[in-house]
């Protein structure tokens, strides 16, 4: 059985054009579809030329969002002695060695992201079944592993986000609010875009960009014309 589409979607669908929009004017049309009646985030949906099944095909890797994410970022902090105090005074909503590592065990993921120092990451290893799925298992791939926990909070706080191309080789990210003007959206667009081209996987043979879609949460998708999106150079304001 097909689901039933909404009247409010059947409206903003009429909205949208058999054709690949140029970056901004894609981002206009998704601040217009946005009409749910709750703040919407402004998603990519980005198809690459990848087989994630080989290694050298993976993609996973974070990017910093300039306009940041919109959104108020809950970070747990796994470390041990002063770490856990380091940790707490530079911004950690959560932080804690075996006490926090029981606490996730039993259910607790009051957080967005969390951050391990190295030597935590035996005893991590046993809640990968838990936070693989969620996307919230750290890796030093991710900037979600290391020393400098201070550093890494304020990061991620800021606007820096982690992502990886699913088992079909897309790339699901949200990169702001639809509140957000549509040209800070565009320069997170453009972050994004580049952030992909940069760390392009090894293995990855052919055309690389398939395919780019954004869409408002509750929203229509848009297809963006990859070659402009891609030659789209654009600096922050001073």
């Amino acid at each position: 059985m097909m689901a039933k589409i909404s009247r409010r979607l059947q409206e903003v669908l009429k909205k949208v054009e058999d054709r690949a929009y140029e970056p901004l004017e894609a981002i206009q049309l998704l601040k217009e579809t946005a009409t749910a009646k709750f703040p919407e985030s402004a998603e990519a949906h980005i198809r690459l030329g990848i087989d994630p099944k080989y290694t050298d095909q993976q993609l996973r890797t974070t990017v910093t969002l300039p306009k940041g994410t919109g959104q108020t970022i809950r970070v747990a902090v796994l470390a041990k002695g002063e770490k856990v105090n380091e940790a707490l005074t530079s911004g950690a909503d959560i932080a804690g060695s075996e006490d926090l590592i029981n606490d996730i065990q039993k259910g607790m993921l009051d957080f967005d992201c969390l951050i391990a120092t190295p030597d935590m990451m035996p005893q991590v290893a046993k809640l990968g079944r838990l936070l693989g799925p969620k996307g919230l298992m750290p890796s030093p791939k991710g900037g979600t592993v290391t020393t400098d926990v201070a550093q890494a909070i304020q990061e991620f706080k800021a606007g820096k986000l982690e992502f990886r191309a699913d088992r079909t080789g897309i790339v699901h990210v949200m990169f702001g609010k639809t509140a957000f003007s549509a040209e800070d959206l565009l320069l997170n667009l453009c972050a994004l875009q580049e952030c992909i081209d940069r760390n392009r996987p090894s293995g990855a043979k052919g055309r690389y960009w398939r395919s780019v879609y954004i869409s408002a949460t509750m929203g229509p998708s848009i297809p963006v014309d990859i070659y402009t999106l891609r030659e789209t150079k654009i600096t922050e304001a001073a």
